[in-house]
C-alpha cells in the first residue's frame, strides 16, 4: 500500500501520538514491536507491508530493509542520530532521511550540567554515604564549577547550548568541531588532544560516525587532567567504555558520568564498581516536553514527503522519483 508508515519501535508505552498524526493524515500506520527488533524482523516487516515511509528509533533499518519497499520514499529518524540508518543505501535508492535534530537541546544540556554539578558538589558520592550510615561532612572533596576548565566535543546546537548554561557558572570554556563558528564568544577552540589537556571537565556532545567511533578511548583518557570527570550524554560508541573503566580503578579519571554506554543495555559489572563512576540509562533526551516534540516531529516529517511538501530537516540528498526539491 503506498500509503502505510512502518513504525519499527519506539522508547515509550504507545503510539497514540504518531498513529493519530499518519491517520488524520489519511495514512495508515503499521506498528512494529516496541522494543528494538533485530535487523532480520524489521526487513521482513518491511518486506511484508511495503510501506511508503518508515518511522524508526533505535531498530536498525538496512540496506536490505530499504530495498525491500518499491515505495519508499523516507525513513524519518525519531530522534536526531542516523547511526542505525545506512543513509548511503537510502541516498542511493532515492530515498529521503530525516530526523528530528532540535527536540531535546534543552533536556540534553541540562543533564550534561546535571551530571556535571552532581561531581562538583559530591552528590551521588554524599547520598551513597549517608545511606550507609556514614555522616562525614569532612571527608567531602567539593570542587567550585567557575573554577574549573570545561570542555566541549562537538559544538553543534547541544554543545552550544551546553557552553551557554556552563557559562553561567563562569568557568573557562574549551571546545573542539570539524565547524567552528566564525565567531566563537567566550569559547576557545582548539584541536582534541589540547582540550583533553586543559580541561577539567570533558563533555561529549558529537555525533557517531565511523569518523568518531571509539572518539575517546584509553590514550585519550591519559591526555586528560588527573582526577577530571568524563561526561557522555551524546552516543555510547563514541567512548571505550573499557578504558573509561580502567582509568577510574587506576585512579587517573576522577569520575565519570556516562548516559549512554557502547554495550548497553549491558551494564560492565567492572564499571558498577567504581565509586566515580555515575550511570544513567539513555534519558538525557527524555522529558514529557520533548518526547511530545520529537514524536509529532517525525510523523509530521513523514507526511510532508508524502504529500510532496519539502521537508523541514532531509539529511541526505537522494536523487530519484517522488523526493521533494
Amino acid at each position: 500500500m503506498p500509503g502505510t508508515v512502518l513504525l519499527t519501535d519506539r522508547a515509550w508505552p504507545d503510539d497514540e501520538v504518531e498513529r493519530g498524526v499518519i491517520t488524520a493524515a489519511g495514512f495508515d500506520l503499521v506498528a512494529g514491536p516496541g522494543e528494538p527488533a533485530p535487523a532480520e524482523l524489521i526487513e521482513d516487516l518491511v518486506r511484508e507491508h511495503r510501506p511508503a515511509a518508515i518511522l524508526t528509533c533505535w531498530a536498525p533499518v538496512t540496506r536490505a530493509a530499504i530495498e525491500a519497499s518499491p515505495a519508499l520514499r523516507v525513513v524519518a529518524r525519531m530522534g536526531v542520530g542516523l547511526d542505525n540508518i545506512d543513509v548511503e543505501a537510502a541516498t542511493e535508492r532515492g530515498v529521503l532521511v530525516t530526523n528530528v535534530p532540535d527536540y531535546c537541546v534543552p533536556e540534553v544540556s541540562d543533564h550534561a550540567l546535571a551530571l556535571v554539578l552532581a561531581w562538583t558538589r559530591g552528590i551521588v558520592a554524599a547520598d551513597r554515604a549517608v545511606r550507609a550510615g556514614r555522616w562525614d561532612p569532612a571527608a567531602a572533596r567539593l570542587r567550585r564549577l567557575g573554577a574549573l576548565t570545561c570542555g566541549i566535543v562537538g559544538y553543534g546546537r547541544i554543545g552550544r547550548e551546553t557552553a551557554r548554561k556552563l557559562g553561567a557558572f563562569g568557568c573557562t570554556l574549551v571546545a573542539t568541531d570539524p565547524l567552528p563558528p566564525a565567531d566563537p564568544g567566550p569559547v576557545r577552540f582548539t584541536d582534541l588532544d589540547t582540550l583533553l589537556a586543559l580541561s577539567d571537565v570533558v563533555i561529549v556532545h558529537a555525533p557517531l560516525t565511523p569518523e568518531t567511533q571509539g572518539l575517546i578511548g584509553a590514550p585519550q583518557l591519559a591526555r586528560m587532567r588527573p582526577g577530571g570527570l568524563l561526561v557522555n550524554v551524546s552516543r555510547g560508541g563514541l567512548v571505550v567504555t573499557s578504558a573509561v573503566q580502567a582509568a577510574l580503578a587506576g585512579g587517573h579519571l576522577g569520575g565519570a558520568a556516562l548516559d549512554v554506554l557502547d554495550s548497553e543495555p549491558h551494564v560492565p559489572p567492572e564499571l558498577l564498581t567504581q565509586e566515580g563512576a555515575v550511570l544513567t540509562p539513555h534519558i538525557a533526551f527524555s522529558s514529557d516536553r520533548s518526547l511530545l516534540d520529537l514524536r509529532r516531529g517525525a510523523a509530521e516529517e513523514v507526511v510532508r514527503v508524502l504529500r510532496d511538501e519539502p521537508a523541514r530537516h532531509p539529511r541526505n540528498a537522494p536523487a530519484g522519483p517522488g523526493v521533494p526539491a
